[in-house]
């Protein structure tokens, strides 16, 4: 993944946007595809 700004903070922070936006599509296409299914799901932490 790519992304540009014009300070070091903006580039943060758009990479968090975009992997926000990430994590939420994918949890809807999840959701979806779960449907009527079992499925166990446990939380992930990821330290950066």
């Amino acid at each position: 993944m790519n992304t540009q700004g014009r300070t070091l903070k903006e580039v943060r922070e758009n990479l968090q946007e975009a992997l926000r936006l990430i994590i939420e599509a994918n949890r809807e296409l999840a959701a979806k595809s779960e449907a009527g299914t079992s499925v166990i799901k446990e939380p992930i932490i990821i330290e950066m």
